[in-house]
């Protein structure tokens, strides 16, 4: 079974979080959603979502793809060493990394932008270029098994980008 881990952080991007651990789920991925605590944590627009493991249950785990929603939250788990390893181990592993929005910040904090194509929300573009990233602004940039997204409106594309990678490639077992 492919598994994809959403990240969760306070001030998540309520769409951001919510629409793409549902989506996976109806696509038959295992989905866990992963936070720093296990505890309820709000959303910028008021939802309430409680994860299913904290970062140190998941830590040492591969997942079919990494899944880092924006908002707030990122600016918060990029705080995190246990992120910034995932982040790194799952492009290392040849797995996806999907970060929309503000998630890029994730990325410059694990230090895996530098020559490779992204976007994000366009009040990061300077973070991502002063990092070394090649910023397209595009709604949704794939550069090998990163794929970056610009806001909610491109998630419909980026997810279609993501279960179309996984069609083509099948997917390596998780662990």
């Amino acid at each position: 079974m492919k598994s994809v881990c959403v990240l969760l952080e306070e001030l998540v991007e309520d769409v951001e979080f919510i629409y793409p651990y549902l989506r996976f789920k109806e696509g038959g991925f295992e989905v866990i959603s992963a936070a720093p605590e296990k505890k309820d944590y709000r959303g910028k627009k008021g939802m309430t979502f409680t994860p299913d493991a904290t970062l140190s249950e998941v830590s040492g785990r591969l997942f079919d793809c990494l899944f880092i929603p924006g908002g707030y939250a990122p600016d918060r788990l990029r705080r995190y060493p246990q992120v910034l390893s995932m982040v790194k181990k799952h492009l290392e592993e040849d797995r996806l990394v999907a970060a929309v929005c503000h998630g890029p910040w994730v990325l410059i904090s694990a230090k895996v932008v530098k020559d490779r194509k992204v976007t994000g929300f366009y009040a990061i573009k300077d973070d991502l270029e002063n990092a070394g990233a090649i910023y397209t602004g595009k709604p949704v940039e794939e550069d090998g098994n990163l794929i970056t997204a610009t806001d909610p409106s491109s998630m419909l594309q980026m997810i279609k980008l993501i279960l179309e990678k996984f069609a083509q490639t099948g997917s390596k077992p998780a662990h």
